[in-house]
């Protein structure tokens, strides 16, 4: 078995953080999220992946190599465009040739690994195997409908009308059957080539569709809310551990500081991770907060907070539920005196607070 791991995309919900960096490589808990699926993956006893690239893939490539920190032996496959999760699996025809394989994308964030499911999978080789959870809003996903037994007999994508509330999570498994379905796609009215029509072929060509229902953790971190409740997640599971410098401080509970990082004259209230080389002085560092390396944070709060790697924050009173790039500088604003400008309409109702 492969796997195929999608790693293109634009990530527009990120931007501004994925105008310059790809969304995979956003860290949680100072750890990039496409490496938690790698990690995934080599548990689950896979060795060798076709990681699909865009206009990333040097980055990509830079951080992952030639993948053999994971255990894996990594391979590159170009999409020229994000045409689909279907075109994905179309131009890595070659690579995957006859093998099974599962397709993972490279965003999303799964607690406890995919081992359970691949060993199933592996069991009972149905055509494909999906994982499915339910959502409160399944507007926003693949959609699966299910008959009385179980057996999947319906797949939409982002319907506006959902038959169920069974979104399908980011992880397939496939025998090579899938490659005729995609052969026969047509793209959808998104210009896509989706993967929810090629497992539709299949049902509809009387092929096995098994799904497997989850009721543990997923996200799909495409956005700022989910990136932080994934970080969140991940803290929740640190254990305590100070390898750098720590002078006349308060740390409670799961902080980590990494080696060669200084915390002074502060309370860090965990969980809390502080990376490689970063100064924390006379601050307040709150719970779930990733600090990457070579930051400052100097005589400020944060708490539920990212930090990218060589940022500093300098005496600024209050951060919370934050995403904070690469290289950034944060400091109070300059004192200027205070007025309103108003151009109100007859009968208006205005409160200012002064």
């Amino acid at each position: 078995m492969k796997a195929l791991v999608l790693a293109g995309g634009s990530g527009t919900r990120l931007r501004p953080i994925t105008h310059t960096r790809a969304k995979q490589l956003v860290p949680v808990a100072n750890k990039p999220v496409l490496f938690y699926g790698l990690e995934s993956i080599a548990a689950a006893g896979i060795s060798e992946v076709g990681i699909v690239v865009g206009d990333t893939q040097d980055e990509i490539e830079a951080a992952v190599g030639d993948g053999s920190r994971f255990g894996l032996q990594a391979s590159y496959l170009r999409q020229e465009a994000p045409l689909g999760l279907a075109h994905a699996v179309l131009i890595a025809r070659d690579y995957l040739g006859d093998d099974d394989f599962v397709m993972y994308l490279g965003d999303n964030f799964i607690v406890g690994g995919i081992e359970s499911l691949v060993g199933r999978f592996r069991e009972r080789r149905p055509s494909a195997q999906i994982m499915l959870t339910r959502v409160s809003d399944p507007r926003q996903f693949g959609v699966a409908e299910l008959a009385g037994d179980g057996r999947v007999v319906g797949l939409e994508e982002k319907p506006r009308e959902p038959k169920s509330d069974l979104a399908l999570v980011g992880v397939y498994l496939f025998t090579p059957a899938i490659h005729d379905a995609v052969a026969e796609l047509k793209p959808s009215w998104r210009g896509e080539l989706e993967i929810t029509d090629a497992i539709q072929w299949l049902i509809d060509a009387g092929h096995e569709v098994e799904p497997a229902v989850i009721s543990g953790y997923w996200k799909d971190t495409g956005n700022v809310a989910d990136m932080l409740e994934v970080n969140r997640l991940v803290l929740e599971s640190l254990e305590r551990r100070v390898d750098g410098d720590v002078e006349d401080c308060e740390l409670i509970g799961r902080v980590v500081v990494e080696a060669g990082a200084s915390v002074r004259r502060s309370r860090v209230v965990g969980p809390v991770v502080v990376g490689a080389g970063t100064v924390v002085d006379r601050s307040y560092v709150g719970p779930f907060t990733s600090i990457g390396a070579d930051c400052v944070v100097s005589g400020s709060e944060i708490e539920y907070s990212i930090v990218l790697a060589r940022s500093s924050i300098e005496g600024v009173r209050r951060i919370e539920a934050s995403l904070i790039g690469h290289d950034v500088e944060i400091t109070p604003a300059p004192d200027t005196p205070r007025a309103h400008r108003l151009v109100l309409g007859d009968h208006s109702r205005v409160q200012i607070s002064s």
